[in-house]
């Protein structure tokens, strides 16, 4: 847990291929929210019966797809919007969500070798008091982005990018936790 304006903030560092489960741990802000053998679990409900999913990495280490951080959600709820980056962003659009998610291109590593190719990236941007944070799993710690018009130009930035896309995770009823069957 980190200590940031007056809130305790929880934030998972990366670990393997699994930065779409701390990416969904973060936004919830519990350890507990979502777990490895459930997003296993929905990657075979997505396509069952197949020997390579396709909707995660093929040694099973993580590497989940949005169809996969889709389904997670709306265990709890909510819903996913993909953000069309070529629409300018504005305050009405972000104010009420529960919160974002960022897939951005990331150097690939093993040990401390840079690869020479890049792999997807997720990561949770969260309003916690007042304060947007970057929730990155790649971080030491969270990072303040700041309030709704500093959120629209960090955002603005990062769409710039290569390859960077942007989903909008709104809360259908209060983002409520429920069982995979």
């Amino acid at each position: 847990m980190e200590e940031r304006a007056g809130k305790n903030i929880y934030h998972e560092k990366q670990s393997k291929q699994l930065c779409a489960l701390h990416t969904l741990n973060n936004l919830f802000q519990d350890p507990k929210a979502f777990t490895k053998p459930l997003l296993d679990e929905l990657c075979c409900n997505l396509t069952p019966g197949t020997w390579m999913n396709p909707h995660r990495s093929l040694f099973g280490l993580g590497n989940y797809d949005i169809n996969v951080i889709i389904a997670a959600l709306q265990l709890h709820s909510c819903e996913v919007t993909w953000w069309d980056k070529r629409r300018q962003l504005s305050v009405d659009q972000i104010q009420s969500c529960f919160g974002l998610i960022i897939n951005k291109p990331s150097p690939s590593k093993v040990g401390g070798m840079v690869l020479p190719f890049k792999t997807k990236h997720w990561i949770a941007i969260r309003k916690l008091g007042s304060i947007y944070f970057n929730l990155d799993s790649k971080l030491d710690e969270p990072l303040p982005i700041g309030n709704h018009s500093q959120l629209i130009e960090y955002l603005t930035r990062q769409l710039e990018g290569e390859s960077c896309e942007l989903f909008i995770v709104n809360s259908l009823n209060s983002c409520t936790t429920k069982e995979v069957s």
